[in-house]
């Protein structure tokens, strides 16, 4: 049950995000169902790569597709201006993608009982992958080099379930997976604003934001001597 309700949801997510990135840069219609299929199965085909599987078993999720089908059409139907913060659905979809997407590649490599770093890449790649390939395809810096918090809730779930301790069992999971969705809602988008997106407690935006402050590019500027 669990695999299945993170792989729709996911799925669903990252096409949206995909699909919200390329209205922002004002893509056409084909532009909008590229980007929403590379960002929905990109994350992965990479793991599947990795980790030793065929590439060709991306195309027996027939189902998957349809579904990305269908919500990339609905999307793209719904009149924009009813969407008048663009960054704001992109950063929400964005952070369903990653925690949904995350467990699920940890629990794919936990199935072919792979050890436990194997387990870990595999959650990073697959909550992120898709979401570098957006990023390159869109021309932008993909946002999990510029973030380091970004890949680090993706590789605390894959070492969580990795360990299996406690057991994964389907309420874990789910309760995994809104942890770790409050929380990627609590980091600010690097793209656009500097606050949080949807933060019911202040406290998880400053846990959020901390290890931003020790970036390469704020230690960077710290050092730059006043003039």
């Amino acid at each position: 049950m669990a695999w299945e309700f993170f792989s729709i949801i996911g799925t669903i997510a990252f096409a949206l995000s995909g699909a919200i990135v390329s209205m922002e840069e004002e893509y056409d219609l084909f532009g909008v169902y590229i980007l929403g299929i590379v960002t929905a199965f990109g994350g992965g085909a990479i793991r599947n790569l990795l980790i030793g599987l065929p590439v060709s078993t991306l195309w027996n999720q027939e189902m998957l597709f349809q579904i990305t089908l269908i919500s990339l059409t609905l999307f793209f139907i719904v009149p924009h201006h009813l969407i008048k913060h663009w960054h704001r659905w992109g950063n929400f979809t964005d952070a369903i993608g990653l925690a949904a997407f995350a467990i699920q590649g940890a629990m794919h490599a936990v199935r072919l009982e792979l050890p436990l770093s194997a387990v870990v890449v595999s959650a990073i790649l697959t909550g992120c992958g898709g979401g570098i390939v957006r990023d390159l395809l869109a021309g932008r810096k993909p946002l999990v080099l510029k973030d380091e918090i970004y890949a680090l809730w993706a590789a605390i779930a894959g070492l969580i379930i990795g360990l299996q301790c406690p057991p994964a069992n389907d309420w874990f999971l789910y309760f995994l997976f809104g942890i770790i969705l409050f929380f990627r809602l609590g980091k600010k988008d690097p793209y656009h604003v500097n606050r949080p997106l949807f933060l019911p407690c202040k406290v998880c935006y400053a846990i959020s934001w901390l290890p931003t402050t020790w970036s390469v590019q704020d230690r960077c500027i710290r050092r730059k001597p006043h003039l």
